[in-house]
């Protein structure tokens, strides 16, 4: 029973790891400036390993891993569709939104972390050393946002 909870809790990681690989697959679309799809490139990347190393850990359970996404990151991606539409692909409100999508992946992993119980302590470490490189992401979009409301 616990092995099939640890299972639910890595597939609730890698779904938000989906969620964040569209998510700005399609902010990346959204932007023509190279500083902004740089960074996009680089929270996708991050976003792919942390999945392969989720996806390695249930396998290594005998699970299978999800495919999908959350329901609010399919949410969030129309959003952020439409919202770019009617602003006129405007960086701060991609990054805004970006930043909205980052908050939501790291409620997430600290869903995952408050269920230790069902999770071993390498488990742990792996979800608390992928949860910084989250924070990390959002810190370097935090910057590039400030950097925008000072210049105006």
């Amino acid at each position: 029973m616990k092995t099939e909870k640890t299972i639910a809790v890595l597939n609730s990681l890698i779904e938000i790891n989906n969620d964040r690989i569209y998510g700005y697959e399609t902010a990346s679309k959204e932007v023509e400036e190279t500083d902004l799809k740089m960074l996009f490139a680089h929270a996708t990347e991050t976003s792919i390993k942390l999945k392969a190393q989720l996806v390695a850990e249930v396998k290594n359970l005998g699970g299978k891993q999800t495919e999908s996404t959350t329901t609010s990151g399919k949410i969030y991606r129309i959003w952020m569709d439409v919202k770019a539409l009617v602003t006129g692909k405007d960086r701060k409100v991609i990054l805004d939104s970006c930043v909205f999508g980052e908050d939501a992946a790291i409620e997430t992993y600290n869903e995952a972390l408050s269920n230790h119980e069902d999770l071993t302590s390498g488990q742990h470490m792996m979800i608390t050393e992928q949860l910084v490189l989250i924070k990390m992401d959002q810190d370097n979009l935090k910057k590039i946002n400030n950097l925008i409301e000072l210049s105006k």
